[in-house]
């Protein structure tokens, strides 16, 4: 889509779909459950994207409000326009749901969020603090930093935010191996500063995408 020149802007799970619902079932070895239990493993791994509604074209930044919320990049939220990295910052955030499926998170969004204050102390939570210079956003920052928990609209909102761990625990938490270069990856479709963002061709040349072991599996 990016080599069309053409800006998705509301990448998400149920917006991407197996080409074919075939599938072959495998014993679930991982379950902490008495008895067998078995997983559905796709035929095939062919998908699509679908949902083109909100598509828009990248020659220039725009500053409207895309994507769905729990997928949204920071320089939508704050409102510093926003090209084909606000896709990527969405894709980061769909791999980090598929690499806790399993487990704890139970493939939650990453951000499970209502609100822009607290869409972002989330964001400092998992991913480290805000730069400065994209700290333009004055109702969401205080004396150079976020306005957090100061500005929080309830407890229950802190305890959600308290509740994150660090992207690289999380990860750890869910992938069996070589969980260093999906952090790596990760952190590259997550930066704040979308010009730092990994580009999608950048992504796809990621060794998490071309060692060995990943294309036999």
């Amino acid at each position: 889509m990016h080599d069309l020149h053409l800006i998705h802007t509301d990448l998400k799970p149920e917006n991407i779909l197996f080409v074919s619902s075939e599938y072959i079932k495998s014993p679930d070895y991982k379950s902490h459950t008495e008895g067998t239990f078995y997983k559905r493993l796709p035929k095939s791994s062919a998908i699509k994207v679908i949902d083109f509604g909100s598509t828009a074209y990248g020659h220039q930044d725009r500053n409207y409000i895309v994507s769905t919320r729990h997928y949204r990049a920071p320089e939508v939220i704050l409102g510093l326009g926003w090209s084909y990295p606000c896709d990527i910052w969405s894709v980061g955030c769909i791999l980090v749901e598929l690499c806790s499926v399993r487990d704890v998170l139970k493939g939650e969004a990453l951000f499970q969020t209502r609100e822009n204050l607290e869409h972002l102390a989330m964001m400092e939570r998992v991913l480290g603090p805000l730069p400065q210079h994209i700290q333009h956003a004055e109702k969401y920052v205080r004396r150079g930093r976020l306005d957090w928990p100061d500005g929080a609209t309830s407890r229950e909102s802190i305890k959600a935010v308290m509740k994150l761990p660090r992207l690289q625990n999380l990860v750890m938490q869910h992938v069996d191996h070589s969980a260093g270069d999906i952090i790596d990856l990760l952190q590259g479709l997550l930066r704040y500063d979308p010009a730092n963002r990994l580009t999608a061709h950048e992504a796809l040349r990621h060794p998490f995408f071309t060692r060995d072991h990943y294309r036999r599996s």
